[in-house]
């Protein structure tokens, strides 16, 4: 069992819920099986004949179920046809369990494992299925539903006999009187052999509570420590470099802007680490929210750490961070120039007249010796304010002067342990401002950052233009894609810039570093055929969408076969290139620069440019395969254009049919410019377990019942409950048994669940 489903223990196994439940005289609706997914059915058989192939020298067992909404063929071969054939009658009832499968056009289970429902397999069954509920169990090919049930139904009835001995119940009893919930016992007893659909609603209440208060008294617990730990208060200091920056700022501060940069400086201000969670929606301002919090630090004498998880992502906030201070920010050229004044990185006399300023630097693990070692020398003795880095900052060598503030962006893609590296460099925690451009429903922000405050930035600066979207339905309608890349040459032709965007690298024998990009394009139509995976932060950045919708789907689009055949096609003649993963830090960072400076028309990339990319003259994207990107990254990926003051276009450009779920979900994302209303949709189709799995940095979920959309309700209560609880008994010593169930959900595969900062 553990090997597969992950049960390892009496308990996971008695907190593994059924899936669903079979009504007396419900057959399972055959037509509406999952492609490629393990299922349980419950039908009637139909049909069952022996067939001879390879001139009568092999036999296979056809049959047809059936529950008047489809029909499902089963299939056996080999030595055992002859007894399913006699086992397998015409009108006997039954459940089968096997992977769906397709052959012929016809949808079946190849040696499927089955239970007949009748007299000939045991009365206890036929009474049984006609007068309970049938629990189906999330099973396996080596471990079917109808075995769990019996595991199952074997532990409840030990500790039934043993008067529920051991079983620790999370809940407090004054907790769950006052909620009218079930004890635990009862609650295990009516999910696992419910007698009534009441049953099973008055179960999942209150397991939903056990799951969501348990969870919160642990963030709640995490949230108290954090506030015992000692830190430098780092308040901004009157005529230091943040007024400075703040009064060549060319535009005013959104109201939201300056709500949680207030929030952020209050935090700042304590002896106790800030633990902030910043998202808002694409082009919100979120960078310069970060920045100016680390000028409150850098002028309070301490130095910034902004952590990004690409190097293309950390060249562009260096270069957007240095060109936003402009003359207050110190350049290697100027370092001579540069009189230390101590600790933080703070300067006076800069070239240019600034009164006051600081060094921003650069760390990647791909930088020539000669820039690294600076780099690392202007860190340890404190010329450097602010440092924006790559993993390399994680590194054992890296050491700063007084590190006082850490700035993580796009926190989802870095481990715990990576996080918890950088912070552990300051001489006392520093504070922490988390960023995602993610926006992030109510629900999920408590229940995966729990342990952190959040600020929401949901006003977009002036100046910038809608963005209008459309579904391009490439495979019904070719004339419609071809209708695209007229609108891309004519965004050109108007001296704007574009991106066309696919889901891979292509041509896995191209290294990038020794080739130019047009050498890449040129070569892409020779080695086009080749599957690749990507480079490591263009992995980092894919999203899988659900899965659904066409299994046999062609291979997704490569960058350099689409740029090759655009510049051969239909943009022949405008100047294009590509940007991907595997390209030599240098050529990116070449690329990128000359995108900026409108040398290059169109961008043909892959997921790097989602996030942090700004080139307000880019106006039109055209995302490849868009059906293969989950809702939350198209959004992301859309917000690079419409930075400036020219309107924004996006085509989400699709092979998948009309009535398709691909079809309906990029239909959602060209419907509404709303990143929060689309975050809730991309949960409700891609379930709890995969957001919350991020966040665990790859432990598997602990929600097994509780639904974050669904239950904001129980949630909000249970954290509200928690954090009272928490305040009167910080350590829990009324409460053994509230202990034992946190110590489960933080055993040690878990360990690092909560340590989120």
């Amino acid at each position: 069992m553990s090997e597969h489903l992950g049960l390892r223990t009496v308990g996971d196994l008695l907190h593994h819920y059924p899936r669903r439940y079979a009504e007396r005289g419900e057959l399972t609706r055959l037509s509406d099986l999952p492609l490629d997914e393990h299922v349980t059915v419950v039908a009637q058989i139909a049909d069952a004949r022996v067939h001879t192939f390879n001139r009568g020298k092999g036999q296979r067992l056809e049959v047809t179920l059936t529950d008047g909404s489809g029909r499902l063929q089963l299939v056996f071969f080999g030595r055992s046809v002859h007894f399913h054939k006699r086992e397998l009658l015409p009108g006997r009832r039954g459940m089968f369990a096997g992977k769906v499968g397709v052959f012929n056009r016809r949808l079946q289970l190849s040696h499927p494992d089955y239970k007949l429902l009748d007299e000939e397999s045991g009365r206890a069954d036929v009474e049984r299925f006609a007068n309970e509920l049938l629990p189906l169990y999330p099973a396996c090919k080596q471990l079917s539903s109808w075995s769990i049930e019996q595991s199952v139904g074997t532990v409840l009835n030990t500790l039934q006999a043993t008067g529920w001995r051991g079983l620790a119940d999370p809940l407090p009893a004054a907790l769950r009187e006052q909620r009218g919930l079930l004890p635990l016992p009862e609650a295990l007893e009516k999910i696992h052999r419910p007698r009534t659909k009441a049953d099973i609603a008055h179960a999942r209440s209150r397991l939903k509570w056990d799951e969501a208060f348990v969870l919160q008294v642990a963030l709640a617990r995490r949230r108290a420590s954090e506030t015992e730990l000692p830190a430098a208060a780092r308040e901004p200091v009157p005529g230091g470099l943040l007024d400075a920056f703040d009064e060549r700022l060319p535009f005013t501060l959104t109201e939201g802007q300056q709500a949680v940069g207030r929030e952020i400086f209050a935090d700042l201000a304590t002896e106790h680490p800030m633990h902030r969670l910043l998202q808002g929606e694409v082009g919100s301002g979120k960078t310069l929210v970060a920045l100016r919090a680390m000028l409150a630090t850098v002028d309070a004498g301490g130095q910034a750490a902004l952590l990004a998880p690409t190097e293309v992502l950390a060249q562009q906030h260096h270069r957007s961070i240095t060109e936003m201070l402009g003359e207050l920010a110190g350049e290697a050229e100027q370092r001579g120039a540069l009189p230390a004044t101590g600790g933080g990185g703070r300067r006076a006399g800069l070239p240019g007249g600034a009164a006051q300023g600081t060094r921003v630097v650069l760390l990647t693990g791909s930088m020539g010796a000669a820039a690294r070692r600076q780099a690392l020398l202007d860190l340890v003795t404190g010329e450097a304010g602010i440092v924006v880095g790559t993993h390399a900052l994680i590194e054992d060598k890296v050491t700063f002067h007084d590190l006082g503030l850490v700035v993580v962006d796009e926190q989802h893609r870095f481990g715990v342990e990576q996080r918890d590296a950088l912070r552990a460099k300051g001489k006392q925690p520093p504070h922490l401002l988390v960023m995602t451009a993610t926006p992030i429903p109510r629900t999920v922000a408590m229940t995966v950052f729990g342990d952190l405050e959040t600020s929401v930035l949901d006003q977009l600066p002036a100046g910038r233009s809608p963005i209008a979207t459309h579904v391009v339905p490439a495979k019904d309608k070719p004339h419609f894609l071809a209708r695209a890349w007229e609108r891309v040459r004519e965004e050109a032709e108007a001296g704007h810039q574009a991106y066309v965007v696919c889901p891979r690298i292509g041509d896995e024998d191209e290294t990038g570093a020794a080739r130019g990009t047009r050498q890449a394009a040129g070569a892409a139509e020779a080695a086009g055929a080749a599957e690749n995976a990507g480079a490591a932060e263009d992995a980092a950045d894919a999203e899988e969408p659900p899965a659904e919708d066409g299994a046999d789907k062609r291979p997704p689009l490569a960058v350099v076969d689409v740029a090759a055949q655009l510049t051969a096609g239909p943009l022949s003649g405008l100047r294009v290139e590509v940007l991907h993963g595997r390209l030599a830090p240098e050529a990116k960072d070449e690329v990128m620069r000359r995108f900026a400076a409108g040398e290059v028309d169109v961008l043909v990339a892959t997921t790097v440019i989602e996030v942090g990319v700004n080139v307000p003259n880019a106006t039109g994207m055209v995302i490849m395969d868009a059906d293969r990107f989950g809702v939350s990254q198209l959004h992301q990926l859309r917000g690079r254009v419409g930075r400036g003051s020219a309107p924004g276009l996006c085509l989400l450009v699709t092979d998948m049919p009309e009535a398709s779920a691909a079809r309906s979900r990029l239909e959602a994302v060209a419907g509404t410019l709303d990143g929060f209303e689309l975050s809730r949709i991309d949960l409700e189709q891609r379930r709890e377990g995969d957001v919350l799995g991020q966040a665990q940095s790859g432990a598997r979920t602990s929600l097994r019942m509780l639904a974050v959309i669904e239950d904001e309700d129980v949630i909000a209560e249970a954290r509200q409950e928690a954090t009272r609880l928490v305040t009167e008994d910080p350590g829990l010593e009324a409460h053994p048994e509230l202990r034992t169930a946190l110590d489960a959900l933080l055993d040690e595969e878990r360990e690092g669940y909560l340590d989120k900062g």
